[in-house]
């Protein structure tokens, strides 16, 4: 049983920086494309950025040039380097991953707990 487990989130000051992480846990399978979403009170899930197996990623217009997504394949991890923070970035940050069971083909929607990121003005 694959879990993603998230860590780092907190209340960090306007300006200020967080890194967030999200580690898989558990044996025997493969990790595709890993994620970050952000759900701000009374509002949807967002997604925020995206990095593929090979390292390629792309990001949300509202965190292009603050946020910085990576992953390190050997510990089945994702982080999110969080820059600038400002008011609006005030939300539970999920981690998400397209995983495949080993020695199956389908891939499958994996999502964490969810970790509170809180920006003071």
């Amino acid at each position: 049983q694959v879990q993603l487990v998230e860590s780092g989130g907190g209340l960090v000051q306007a300006g200020g920086s967080l890194r967030l992480s999200c580690a898989a846990s558990g044996s025997g399978f493969s990790i595709n494309a890993m994620a970050w979403y952000q759900q701000a009170p009374g509002k949807q899930r967002e997604w925020v950025a995206r990095i593929t197996r090979g390292g390629s990623t792309t990001y949300a217009d509202s965190v292009k040039g603050r946020f910085t997504i990576s992953r390190d394949n050997a510990k089945n991890t994702v982080y999110l380097q969080m820059t600038s923070l400002n008011s609006e970035d005030t939300a539970v940050y999920y981690c998400h991953a397209r995983i495949r069971d080993l020695p199956g083909l389908i891939e499958y929607d994996y999502w964490g707990q969810g970790t509170q990121v809180t920006v003071s003005s």
